[in-house]
């Protein structure tokens, strides 16, 4: 005699395949995205993509608001933002996909606007202001949840990668600080937006 799973089993595995398939799509594709650009603008553009970047308080940098994580200054530069994007982008999809793409949206925007308003006069550009919107959220959400697991991934966070708040300081020249610091505070509102929108979901379900 055979046993065959249960329905159901096979759904939830079906499940978690697709959302893994969602996940690695996703977050492969901005990786993907982030290096076609910085080849096309290295090999044929001759980095002339960057007069897109944030430029700040100029009238003609607002464009670099959403299209400033997209660019790339080198091979360092793009390569340690995908790990970036990589190790914070995957912990925040696999959380909550939903999440994803609003912190994804405030990083780039929320924080690329306080780049432009009050960033030093250069030309910003690279996804670290949504990597630090990433990790703003991961390290703050078990704050304002206050849910045994949010808790414990906000502490595993802290304490494996704490330093990345070294980032927000001006301690290297050359580096946009300015775009990890607000890319942080992005993360840390969206944190605390969908924080507040979720109690009251919670707090709307008859019992």
């Amino acid at each position: 005699m055979q046993a065959n799973p249960l329905p159901h089993s096979r759904s939830a595995r079906t499940a978690v395949t697709g959302y893994l398939r969602r996940t690695a799509a996703t977050i492969g594709g901005f990786i993907a995205l982030i290096w076609i650009i910085w080849l096309i603008n290295a090999a044929l553009f001759d980095g002339a993509l960057f007069a897109f970047g944030i430029r700040p308080r100029n009238a003609a940098g607002l464009i670099g608001i959403p299209i400033h994580p997209l660019l790339h200054g080198d091979l360092a530069h793009v390569l340690h933002n995908s790990l970036g994007i990589l190790l914070f982008g995957t912990l925040l999809y696999l959380r909550e996909e939903s999440d994803f793409w609003i912190v994804t949206a405030l990083g780039a925007l929320l924080g690329g606007f306080g780049v432009w308003l009050l960033g030093r006069p250069f030309i910003h550009v690279g996804a670290s202001s949504v990597i630090f919107a990433y990790f703003g959220y991961l390290l703050s959400t078990g704050l304002f949840e206050r849910r045994i697991g949010s808790l414990i991934l906000s502490a595993v966070l802290f304490l494996g990668w704490g330093s990345v708040l070294l980032g927000v300081l001006p301690t290297q020249r050359g580096i946009s600080w300015e775009g990890h610091l607000f890319g942080f505070a992005a993360g840390v509102v969206a944190a605390r937006l969908l924080a507040r929108r979720r109690t009251r979901v919670r707090g709307q379900v008859a019992r």
